[in-house]
């Protein structure tokens, strides 16, 4: 992974809110990428260099992960969204387009149900969308997933190194985890035992808020709802659900990937980006 260069250092705390760790890289239009429950900015890394080739990128940590600290009330999708929206009206970057994957999805999708936020919209695999006996499956699943790397932290580099210790670790998140990249699986997973905000925040996706959408004809941007037909974390039958509350959205449907199509399919997924942030 590429280490931040003092250009790309968080910046400094404002009135109105904490500031947000991330990296600024690249040249054009600004595209901000927002990463997943226990992630950091540092999940982007098999699509960055092609992203930044065109666009300015604009890679946060959300509060309470990478090297943002927490918030100090509670965490959920609203608070998050209002510490983005602080941090993009500092930043003088209302109306920029974004990426968002899994609960950095879903929160994509709340900007930009607000309005006046965000700018053309990626979602992929957004949280949120789970009925009945999805729910529990969804909490319990990932939550003992994250008990475990806890636990296994110890061994993590040597479990990374291996494909058959991806394929254990990653089987829930990516439809072929011996192919990923070692130190992409470390990172990740050195992130999800550090994060503070990890387990208040599952619990809120799971059995907390639920995602508001935008009537038809009232979608003033583009926006694409992407999903892997493989995901064994938001499953394949909540798409249509997405794509009911924001009935004006495209769905697109990844044939060969799991729950990170930036990762199971990052070529296809970088043109997806790309062209509907054209």
């Amino acid at each position: 992974m590429t280490s931040p260069t003092p250009a790309t250092l968080p910046t400094s705390q404002g009135r109105s809110g904490p500031s947000l760790h991330h990296i600024r890289r690249g040249q054009g239009k600004p595209l901000l990428l927002i990463h997943g429950l226990g992630s950091s900015w540092q999940t982007w890394a098999p699509i960055l260099a092609g992203l930044e080739a065109q666009r300015e990128v604009i890679a946060v940590d959300l509060p309470g992960f990478g090297h943002t600290p927490p918030l100090p009330g509670e965490v959920s999708i609203a608070t998050l969204a209002d510490a983005l929206t602080d941090f993009l009206t500092r930043a003088n970057l209302l109306g920029i387009d974004a990426v968002g994957t899994s609960m950095g999805a879903r929160l994509v999708l709340e900007l930009a149900q607000r309005g006046g936020v965000l700018g053309a919209v990626v979602s992929l695999d957004p949280g949120g969308f789970w009925q009945g006996w999805e729910r529990g499956f969804f909490y319990s699943t990932v939550a003992a997933s994250i008990r475990l790397i806890r636990a296994l932290q110890p061994a993590m580099p040597a479990l990374t190194s291996s494909p058959i210790g991806r394929s254990a670790l990653f089987a829930q998140f990516s439809s072929h985890p011996w192919d990923l990249a070692p130190d992409l699986t470390l990172t990740e997973m050195r992130s999800f035992a550090a994060s503070p905000s990890t387990d208040e925040l599952l619990r809120n996706l799971a059995f907390g808020e639920v995602q508001q959408g935008i009537p038809r004809g009232r979608l003033e941007h583009p926006l694409v709802i992407g999903w892997g037909r493989w995901d064994r974390v938001c499953l394949p039958v909540q798409a249509s659900r997405a794509q009911e509350s924001f009935p004006d959205a495209r769905l697109h449907w990844f044939d060969h990937s799991g729950h990170f199509p930036h990762w199971d399919m990052p070529a296809q997924t970088l043109r997806l980006i790309l062209d509907t942030t054209a």
